[in-house]
Order: structure tokens, then sequence, then C-alpha cells
């Protein structure tokens, strides 16, 4: 008597679900101890202020930790800020320094920046307090 063979009609895709199961994990244990790659960024320490001439006329802007503006001690409402400095710049002829706190936020100093250009402040500085 002859046996007929049955044919496989289906593929198993078992062992291949656990071989991309154990690549997934082994990829999630590895990639948190890659090298992240970023921008290098160093901060001199305490240098030399220069000396800077009297009759130089600086508008210095602060902004806080918690992203608050102030000009001069009196904080200016983030809304109020481009109008405040518009109506500052004539008599702050030679730019702004910007003096931010370490942990205030990039985008509440481009903000700033922003507000800074869109009032006609040609020179801009930043200092960290």
């Amino acid at each position: 008597m002859v046996r007929e063979r049955e044919t496989f009609n289906e593929i198993n895709i078992t062992p291949l679900t656990d071989i991309f199961l154990v690549l997934l994990i082994i990829m999630m244990v590895i990639a948190p101890l890659l090298d992240q790659q970023g921008l290098n960024l160093t901060v001199p320490e305490n240098v030399a202020e220069e000396q800077v001439n009297k009759d130089t006329k600086i508008l210095t802007v602060s902004v806080s930790a918690d992203n608050r503006y102030f000009i001069d001690g009196a904080e200016i409402p983030a809304p109020e800020l481009e109008n405040t400095l518009k109506a500052q710049a004539p008599n702050y002829p030679d730019g702004m320094m910007i003096s931010t706190d370490g942990d205030a936020t990039h985008g509440a100093i481009v903000k700033l920046m922003d507000s800074a250009r869109n009032s006609g402040i040609k020179s801009i500085s930043v200092s960290e307090m």
C-alpha cells in the first residue's frame, strides 16, 4: 500500500515571531546604552568682564527661571513684551543685553529675541545670571 503525502499549505510563523520578539527586546536594552549625539556646549566659567564704555546705553532684560521677563526690576507680562521693547528701543541705541537664569527655557529667550528684532533693536547680547 502506497501512502499519500499530505501537502504542506501553511507556513508556521511562530519561530519567526519569536525571533522578532527577541530582537525587539535586545534593541530596547541596547538603545539607551548607545552614545547619544548632541550639541556639546561648554559655558565659560567666570571670565573677566570687559570694561564697558560709560557712554553706552544698553537695555538689560532679565529672564527668570520661570520664564518671566524683567526690565530694570519691573516685571513685563509676555503679551506686552514687544510693545514695551518698542517704547524702550529709541532710548537704548547701543542694543540690548539679555540676562537669563540657567533654568530659563530656550523658547522664552527666543521669544524675547524675536520681540527685540521686531522692535527695531539691532544688537542683542546674551549672558547667564
